[in-house]
């Protein structure tokens, strides 16, 4: 019996690397599900989906240039509905910056730091108190 792409089988989990898992099909040939076919989520861990002995169905993509089949789990599984995205805010308009820029350097000096350049206080360095 040729195994052929598309076609969907159960199999049994032979062993578990950390690049995927590879199981037997009925026939006794044997395939791979790479870490990236096992689920729609990033999978770090092969373990915590597949253990081995466990019986699962898998979906052929095919063979590799070796002859090797090639098995998904994903593909066998409806991927998640992401929520939508956020809108992005437009940015603001030019005069708008200009406006809050200008209004910035009239206010005395724009923003932190302006304090540093009066005299006095409790910098660094610098002169001797008086008593």
């Amino acid at each position: 019996m040729e195994i052929e792409a598309g076609a969907v089988i159960e199999g049994r989990v032979t062993r578990i690397m950390d690049f995927g898992a590879f199981v037997e099909l009925p026939n006794g040939e044997s395939g791979l599900v790479h870490i990236s076919q096992i689920a729609h989520e990033f999978v770090k861990n092969v373990r915590d989906h597949l253990g081995e002995g466990e019986v699962i169905s898998v979906m052929v993509l095919g063979r590799d240039e070796k002859g090797r089949l090639d098995l998904s789990i994903k593909e066998l599984t409806p991927a998640p509905v992401e929520p939508p995205r956020p809108k992005r805010l437009p940015k603001q308009a030019p005069e708008f910056e200009n406006k809050l820029k200008s209004f910035l350097r009239g206010s005395g000096g724009g923003g932190f730091g302006a304090e540093k350049k009066r005299g006095g206080g409790g910098g660094k360095g610098g002169g001797k108190k008086k008593r």
